[in-house]
């Protein structure tokens, strides 16, 4: 229920109920009262009463949750927490802060749990080892900030509330929830999906600009936008939540921004993503589980990455904080869609309490370009904003003098500022725009409806070699007019094989010529088995270079990894502007234009093979479901088309 009258905040501490203290704007602090729950999957979380009556619920969703999805963690048990709402009573903030407490809570021991050079040994084994041996694109490795803590837990949950919404700002929300034996307070700068009204939105940020001491610069902001590595890393957490949107939403989902998130301490870029669905947000929130930007791309494989490198569970780090209210929808038509609406924010920027210990877990995107002690630096910077806040660290006055004056907060006579929204600035401003002429106008602007397009009528299988990339290219195959299903490489049938139109054979991570590897050895299979029956096949990426391998082409590792990586090349006469993820790439002799029966598009100097094509088949090493492929859908096309040409035709 909802109430007009919230209890004081100090009565309520005292009370010893399970209660949520939430700010999701400038003015109000919503307060959110009533009993625990812990459930064992998303499905169960309990949108209902006994009677079928819907119910807010307010859940605590932990990393181990991936178990769903059949991806690795390390269990440490946490429990997937609901929080079944009874009372929802909302506060002006300055009535909240009024109350709050404004102590400092001690703190004993404090300091990182992996030492510096240690996490910096880290970031370059996963460079060399995962990224340099094609497991995935980019991968967040965390590492904890621990401190003892002796004063009350829910004394302290509600000081250090009090103090992010004095400290910190650009906050999606800022929250204390107090549960028994566990209490979480952070100020989250990120969305990871909300579902609303029928519209899903999902909101990836990368690129970490560390402001310097007095604050961020419009000058200094500049060169952080021009950084190839941050441009790059925020490209690939896009694609990895595009891959996301194109599972639930029936239109794919369209991508707004670039924008800038400004924090006290930090200032990210960002998107928006959004598209329709009707699922149930629970299903949503399961096969968006979880974002790339703290895990790393691809998802099951960042999963497994993480299981090696960090020491310990991860709790709810990465997980999601997801609010499910009941909607008040009226429409007649909402009947058969779903009950509640979605907002889950990522557990970043998040200080733990539990059984008298602090732990603020932070992590940085490593991508080929990462150098360590730069990645080092990050996790100190994004730590910095939550222990600035809560006294934990220094402050920095400087900057927060500045925006007060900025915001008109005081009138002091005093230099002017800088402008508080740097996105504000012209040159800023230009800066992000020109990112987008580099992007797929297929994800930027509106899609017409799928099922009209050049094949309509065929139909497709696409076989999904653990690289979700597939959900993007079966929406695009499906704007072709193709009828498409995705089916894991597991659970292909050969009669499926057979029978189906055309076939697309996936992308994947990993070593193609590893013949241990279960996976690679059905991608061999699957390939095989579609030329010698001499149906259409197009492979891509992984199994563009077993296609490869199997017309006699080496496969060799490249001497740079190209994750994220756009490159314009020449396929079959046409250039075409295309985004690359591979570690592993097919060669041919400098010059070659045909090996057998395939005709060969390479690079004249290297040999690299960019794309094949012969008798009922054709394959692509870049993704032309990127965002980075602006001549994607173009380049599509043209290969499907030839695929699909009778041989002799």
């Amino acid at each position: 229920m909802t109430g007009t009258a919230p209890p004081s905040l100090r009565e309520l501490a005292a009370s010893g109920r399970p209660f949520a203290l939430i700010a999701r704007d400038d003015a109000t602090v919503e307060v959110l009262m009533g009993d625990v729950v812990d459930v064992e999957l998303l499905g169960d979380i309990p949108l209902a009463d006994a009677s079928g009556t819907p119910r807010e619920v307010l859940a605590l969703v932990p990393f181990r949750q991936v178990r769903e999805r059949g991806f690795e963690c390390h269990d440490d048990a946490a429990p997937l927490r609901c929080l079944v709402v009874a009372e929802h009573t909302r506060m002006p903030r300055t009535e909240a802060l009024a109350q709050l407490p404004a102590e400092q809570i001690p703190l004993t021991g404090a300091g990182f749990d992996i030492p510096d050079d240690d996490y910096a040994d880290v970031v370059r084994r996963v460079i060399a080892d995962e990224i340099g041996r094609g497991e995935g694109a980019n991968f967040v490795i965390r590492r904890d900030f621990t401190a003892g803590v002796a004063s009350d837990p829910v004394f302290a949950a509600l000081a250090w509330f009090r103090a992010l919404l004095e400290h910190e700002r650009g906050a999606y929300w800022t929250f204390a929830i107090v549960t028994p034996g566990h209490v979480a307070v952070g100020a989250s700068p990120e969305a990871h999906v909300s579902a609303k009204g029928g519209f899903v939105t999902m909101n990836p940020i990368s690129g970490t600009f560390r402001h310097p001491a007095g604050g961020a610069t419009a000058e200094a902001l500049s060169e952080f936008l021009t950084s190839t590595k941050e441009t790059e890393e925020l490209f690939m957490v896009v694609d990895e939540e595009l891959k996301m949107m194109s599972a639930v939403c029936s239109d794919g989902g369209r991508i707004t921004g670039p924008h800038l998130k400004e924090m006290s301490r930090l200032t990210h870029t960002e998107y928006v993503l959004r598209g329709r669905s009707r699922l149930d947000p629970r299903e949503i929130l399961r096969d968006t589980m979880f974002a790339p930007t703290v895990t790393g791309s691809p998802m099951q494989n960042a999963c497994t990455v993480i299981t090696r490198h960090e020491r310990t569970p991860r709790g709810y780090y990465s997980g999601v904080a997801a609010l499910f209210t009941p909607r008040a929808d009226t429409d007649p038509g909402a009947a058969d869609g779903p009950s509640h609406d979605l907002d889950a924010p990522i557990l970043i920027r998040t200080a733990y309490l539990v059984d008298g210990r602090l732990r603020v877990p932070v992590g940085a995107t490593l991508v080929r370009h990462s150098d360590p002690h730069g990645e080092v630096s990050e996790t100190h910077g994004k730590a910095a904003g939550v222990l600035g806040a809560i006294g934990a660290v220094p402050r920095d006055r400087a900057a927060e003098l500045a925006a007060l004056r900025a915001e008109g907060a005081i009138d002091e006579d005093a230099p002017a500022p800088e402008p508080r929204r740097l996105a504000d600035d012209p040159a800023i401003a230009e800066l992000l725009r020109s990112r987008n002429a580099r992007l797929a106008p297929f994800w930027l602007n509106p899609q017409d409806a799928a099922g009209h397009g050049p094949f309509e009528g065929r139909d497709a299988i696409v076989v999904d070699a653990e690289d979700r990339f597939t959900t993007m290219l079966a929406h695009q195959l499906r704007h072709l007019g193709l009828d498409v299903r995705i089916v894991h490489w597991s659970e292909v049938a050969d009669e499926e094989l057979d029978e189906a139109g055309l076939v697309v054979s996936g992308p994947g991570p990993g070593d193609p010529r590893d013949p241990s590897n279960p996976r690679m050895k059905r991608m061999r299979e699957v390939v095989a088995r579609r030329r010698a029956s001499g149906r259409p096949l197009l492979a891509v990426c992984l199994s563009h270079q077993v296609l490869a391998d199997s017309l006699g082409i080496e496969l060799a590792p490249l001497d740079r990894p190209h994750q994220g990586l756009q490159r314009t090349v020449d396929v079959f006469g046409e250039p075409a502007s295309i985004g690359f993820y591979n570690t592993f790439t097919a060669r041919v002799r400098p010059g070659a234009t045909a090996v057998g029966d395939a005709e060969v598009s390479a690079d004249p100097e290297s040999g690299d093979v960019h794309a094949l094509r012969g008798p009922g088949f054709a394959s692509v090493q870049g993704h032309l479901e990127s965002i980075l492929s602006r001549d994607g859908m173009r380049t599509l096309e043209r290969l499907v088309e030839h695929a699909l040409t009778p041989v002799g035709a």
